[in-house]
């Protein structure tokens, strides 16, 4: 997500990495592990610290690993998409106040928004 946020590549972020974008993708969908060494160079590379990539995960009294809900995790997953990601883009570029009500109140009601 970090990565599209940034609007980078994965051919990119492999070229700085210095690997293939094969293997970025192989991270991306986990089906290669990331080393320590890898998950530093990857935060490096997109202006983040580590623990950036381990902000889901609960503190050391909780015992159940994850501190999202399940709305949370339907949140982070509909952010994570193309889509969502360029919402968030589009909003957080955006720095009048009125224009930023008007992008929430028409996502509302394409949406067809239930709440308050």
């Amino acid at each position: 997500m970090r990565r599209l946020l940034v609007g980078m590549s994965q051919e990119k972020l492999g070229e700085l990495l210095g690997i293939t974008f094969q293997q970025v993708q192989k991270y991306e969908k986990g089906s290669n592990r990331v080393s320590a060494s890898r998950l530093y160079q990857i935060s490096r590379v997109l202006g983040v610290p580590v623990q950036y990539f381990y902000d889901e995960l609960k503190g050391d009294d909780d015992p159940s690993g994850f501190a999202e809900s399940e709305g949370a995790d339907a949140i982070a997953g509909a952010l994570q998409s193309p889509d969502g990601v360029q919402i968030a883009r589009i909003f957080s570029e955006t720095t009048d106040p009125e224009k930023r009500k008007l992008i929430l109140n028409a996502v509302k009601l394409l949406a067809d928004y239930k709440g308050p």
